[in-house]
């Protein structure tokens, strides 16, 4: 684990991305780039929904074009899978007549939005491209919920599910009971590492076993291509579910044979590489995540908040 010290996060990640554009269902269609963040979209009777906005407004123009090859039906709603910079701040291009989101994602927006925003910039600069698209200030939900909401498209029911803690405590899926096609968020990847720097480890996998028990034939994971059939749902859940187990487990164990942050990260570096080292944003996510599952083995059982002052120090720290 001597090797040079690792570009910051994604500093060094420039290389443009090939998106697709893929029909799930007569109402769903995923966005994706390669394991840049997914968009999904589900066009009802009446109107559109987007799921997850991309970073910038101008990213999001992307989006829309590929949305108005298939549909002119307006674009009404925009649903927050969860709180993150990259997820939400696209929003203003949609110009949604609502903005959907869990309660707990609005309250961590009230407490974290903006020292997220500084973060995942610092993190990001190619997701971030025309950043000064993005409107001042956040972007803030219109509607929130508890636990469900149910939508009418016209005839196509839109279930806003929260299954559970994971990626976030906000944490919200989408789901086409009649399509049986799933959109996750970040709660599952594919072929991309879980970013677990917000997670609640411990609650995670049951999560995975809630967004199980509906038996999605189809998901649109948070990042990775979209998932085509039973198999490849399974095996989205697994990985994520393998990952995140993985690394608490390493990471308990260090914690209570009393080891720093620090030798705890190099072994469980060590440890998961094999396995995982391949997928997309492994180096980046893994001193954010190692720092997250030793703060929830030890003494803190919700995730700090980060700031850009905050990650430079961590990275310092673990990769200096």
């Amino acid at each position: 684990m001597n090797a040079p010290t690792k570009t910051f996060a994604s500093a060094a990640d420039l290389e443009e991305k090939k998106v697709s554009f893929e029909k799930l269902s007569d109402h769903a269609w995923a966005y994706t780039a390669e394991g840049d963040p997914n968009t999904g979209i589900v066009i009802g009777d009446d109107a559109v929904m987007v799921i997850d906005t991309q970073a910038t407004p101008v990213m999001a123009e992307d989006v829309i074009r590929r949305i108005r090859e298939v549909t002119d039906k307006p674009i009404k709603y925009v649903c927050l899978s969860h709180y993150h910079a990259v997820r939400v701040l696209g929003a203003a291009a949609y110009q949604p007549e609502h903005i959907i989101a869990s309660q707990d994602t609005y309250d961590l927006i009230v407490e974290r939005g903006e020292q997220d925003k500084a973060s995942e910039i610092g993190r990001f600069p190619r997701l971030f491209r025309n950043v000064e698209s993005v409107p001042a200030g956040l972007t803030w939900p219109t509607i929130t919920f508890t636990g469900k909401m149910t939508l009418w498209l016209g005839k196509l029911e839109v279930q806003i599910l929260q299954l559970g803690r994971g990626h976030t405590k906000g944490d919200t899926v989408v789901w086409l009971p009649q399509d049986r096609v799933l959109f996750s968020g970040d709660l599952v990847e594919f072929d991309a590492t879980p970013y677990a720097g917000d997670a609640y480890f411990q609650d995670w996998p049951q999560t995975l076993q809630n967004i199980a028990a509906l038996q999605p034939e189809k998901l649109v994971p948070g990042r990775g291509p979209a998932l085509k059939n039973a198999a490849e749902v399974q095996a989205g859940l697994d990985g994520t579910r393998a990952f995140v187990s993985d690394l608490f487990a390493s990471v308990k164990a260090g914690a209570a044979e009393g080891k720093a942050l620090r030798a705890v990260y190099e072994e469980t570096f060590a440890k998961l590489q094999p396995k995982y080292g391949q997928w997309v944003i492994f180096n980046h996510c893994m001193p954010f995540d190692v720092t997250r599952a030793y703060d929830e083995a030890t003494q803190f059982p919700d995730p700090r908040i980060w700031t850009a002052e905050r990650d430079v120090q961590m990275w310092q720290a673990l990769e200096g």
